[in-house]
């Protein structure tokens, strides 16, 4: 990846942060005003509460940028898996709907491979528009972390194109904030001499990876 390719796919992904949190921050902001006018306790206390829940989606979105993009666990080759899962079980807490199953073998990962997990994770959520239950594998064997995220309800939406970045197959061009994420993944299971791949079907999507470890 060149320098100019690079600051694209930076530039994407900050756009992807930016779309994520305008929602939480915005209802944030006008419960505040909300709050300044409203007079009756009950209603005042309806604020309270949805400034917390605003608040609290903010923070957890927030640390999902944090391990799935960002530097986070310092200078260290692994990150604790108990981390990933915290974020993962938030997410599903906030959209609701969703019931998740962990198979974790490893208390402790490589960073490419929890960026995976975490991504693959974020990504059936999103697809359990109508909830669902997300069932999560990682294990390392044979020198090598493989990941398993399947997502399965009454209706799952998955853009394909994501997939096609997942896969390296997506043209230059059509790379956007939607789908930067998924070629990052690409990129990092490239760079590791591994690989990821998805299966879409009628009522389930599943995200399978292999990175080698070192």
């Amino acid at each position: 990846m060149n320098n100019s390719d690079a600051i694209d796919l930076a530039s994407m992904l900050c756009s992807r942060l930016c779309h994520d949190m305008l929602s939480p921050v915005g209802a944030l902001s006008n419960g505040l005003e909300l709050l300044a006018e409203e007079k009756d306790p009950e209603m005042r206390q309806r604020c309270f509460e949805l400034l917390e829940q605003s608040a609290r989606i903010s923070a957890d979105k927030l640390k999902f940028f944090r391990l799935a993009y960002g530097a986070a666990g310092g200078f260290g080759d692994a990150v604790d898996v108990s981390e990933a899962k915290a974020v993962v079980d938030a997410l599903a807490g906030d959209a609701k709907r969703v019931e998740v199953n962990w198979a974790l073998s490893e208390s402790h990962l490589p960073k490419p491979a929890v960026k995976v997990l975490l991504n693959f994770a974020h990504i059936g959520i999103d697809s359990l528009v109508r909830g669902g239950t997300l069932d999560i594998g990682a294990e390392i064997r044979d020198g090598a972390s493989e990941i398993v995220v399947r997502a399965a309800g009454a209706k799952v939406a998955f853009d394909e194109s994501i997939g096609a970045a997942l896969e390296g197959n997506l043209p230059r061009e059509k790379l956007s904030s939607r789908t930067a994420a998924a070629h990052l993944l690409y990129l990092l299971a490239d760079h590791a001499g591994g690989g990821l791949q998805y299966k879409l079907t009628g009522d389930a999507l599943v995200l399978g990876a292999v990175l080698p470890n070192g």
